[in-house]
């Protein structure tokens, strides 16, 4: 039988293939502080985001098989890395209406946050912030932005999961480490995936073009853009799989 693929071995297996190519790349197009921004994480980049966050997790927090970690966060490129260092530590990746039943509880709601009965980490967008301007409202949670960059870049986890663990238990659907990673079925190798949906959403196509040693372009309100700057984007962006929703008004996604 053939052994799973846990989420720290596509990442191992990412940093091995090309540490520099560009592996998860965000777009926000909805109004908000983060408007505007493209972010661009290679795999070594985004191991290090992955790294710093387990540590934290694993430090501070004591998380490891068995713990549950709310992610109480919109689907964005800051989601992504929380959710991989969360099963890095082996604990369970928490989505939905049970967040705030989690043991660890990561938000960037400081009410939420404050209201936490466990440990609870508040996480600012931005990609340049470096505090949380509503941390002092957070009941002691963990700023995220002030204290992150502290943790090592390199982890090592004190113990791994096992294949029957719980990875992810999105609003009681619950999903074990040996069923986490799929290919969608007749992908191709190292494919560039567009994506717009759910947090859930985001982390499974991720976890799939992963797998297959290809990448991710995120975007978060692509619905709103006009249909040829969207098709521009695509093309720009190597697209070679859209899964992104119909524009408004319009029937289909667009082509690459």
């Amino acid at each position: 039988m053939t052994s799973p693929v846990f989420p720290a071995d596509v990442l191992a297996r990412l940093l091995s293939s090309d540490s520099g190519r560009p592996r998860l790349t965000w777009y926000d197009d909805e109004p908000g502080p983060t408007a505007g921004e493209r972010i661009e994480l290679s795999a070594k980049v985004l191991v290090n985001w992955v790294s710093k966050a387990a540590n934290l997790l694993q430090d501070d927090c004591a998380a490891g098989p068995g713990t549950t970690v709310g992610l109480d966060l919109p689907p964005h490129w800051r989601g992504v890395y929380w959710a991989f260092a969360t099963w890095s530590v082996g604990a369970t990746v928490v989505l939905g209406e049970a967040v705030a039943d989690a043991d660890v509880l990561v938000t960037t709601d400081p009410a939420a946050a404050a209201a936490h009965g466990g440990d609870s980490v508040l996480v600012s967008l931005p990609a340049l912030a470096r505090s949380h301007p509503a941390a002092a409202d957070a009941g002691g949670a963990v700023d995220e932005a002030k204290e992150l960059s502290t943790h090592g870049d390199q982890f090592s986890p004190m113990s791994d999961p096992e294949a029957g663990d719980l990875a992810l238990s999105v609003d009681g659907v619950d999903t074990r480490y040996a069923e986490l990673i799929g290919t969608r079925p007749g992908s191709a190798p190292a494919p560039r995936v567009a994506v717009d949906a759910g947090l859930a959403g985001l982390l499974e196509v991720a976890l799939s073009a992963w797998s297959a040693d290809g990448s991710v372009v995120a975007m978060r309100g692509s619905a709103d853009l006009a249909p040829s700057t969207l098709a521009r984007r695509l093309a720009t962006e190597g697209v070679t799989v859209s899964l992104l929703p119909a524009p408004r008004g319009e029937g289909g996604p667009p082509s690459p």
